[in-house]
């Protein structure tokens, strides 16, 4: 019962909150850290963070996950892992974020019940396929990403950016929350709010900022928050 009241409030708070959906990118921090950036992001007022970071090793990784943790739980902002439900887990992260090529979502809930699951749809197919299992009840998913809406660079895998439209047409297929990302800027944030966006997955316009708690306040603030 307590694992199903804590992942029901981590869904709840993920549905009613409106914000930058901050990722970490170290290799696109231009000498600062992933720590540093946490700071600016969070003192920006973000209020969902998600840590990527695929070249630490395993015990740095936990270490950095804890770190974001108690500064994410400070700021009453929720926290995610990209990829990895132990470290996930281990850190007390209130979620993970899965690729198509990761653990499914209904694996990762048999081992973690409380964590709230995000998974990637690069295409209507995914999206149709993860909505008929929602309505069947067959999913763990809480959210969806859709995406990429522009070209990026922060993948090494090339896909053909979907545009602002995907937004309407992924949603119309799967009832979860979603968040959105690729190539997004500070100008096409009106937009995509018109297009019934929410959460806004950013990278590259918050690691490369000079000032990244200040460039994280204007997301905020064309966001509405």
């Amino acid at each position: 019962m307590k694992s199903n009241n804590t992942l029901l409030n981590r869904r709840e708070k993920f549905t009613r909150t409106t914000s930058v959906y901050a990722v970490s990118g170290e290799e696109f921090l231009h000498g600062k850290t992933d720590r540093q950036w946490l700071e600016g992001v969070l003192a920006g007022g973000a209020k969902i963070v998600q840590l990527r970071d695929k070249k630490s090793p395993d015990r740095i990784l936990l270490e950095k996950a804890r770190f974001f943790r108690r500064l994410t739980l400070e700021a009453d902002a929720l926290f995610l892992v990209n990829d990895r439900p132990d470290i996930a887990q281990l850190s007390g992260a209130d979620g993970i974020h899965v690729g198509n090529d990761d653990l499914l979502p209904e694996d990762i809930h048999s081992l973690a019940p409380d964590l709230l699951i995000g998974v990637s749809c690069n295409t209507l197919e995914q999206a149709s396929s993860l909505g008929q299992m929602v309505r069947e009840r067959r999913s763990a998913a809480a959210y969806f990403n859709i995406g990429p809406l522009f070209a990026t660079q922060t993948k090494k895998e090339t896909r053909l950016p979907l545009g602002p439209g995907a937004i309407a047409e992924f949603s119309a297929l799967c009832p979860l929350p979603f968040t959105v990302m690729g190539g997004i800027k500070l100008r096409h944030v009106p937009v995509l709010m018109a297009a019934g966006a929410r959460r806004i997955a950013v990278v590259t316009a918050l690691t490369a900022a000079a000032d990244i708690a200040g460039e994280t306040r204007q997301w905020m603030e064309a966001m509405g928050r």
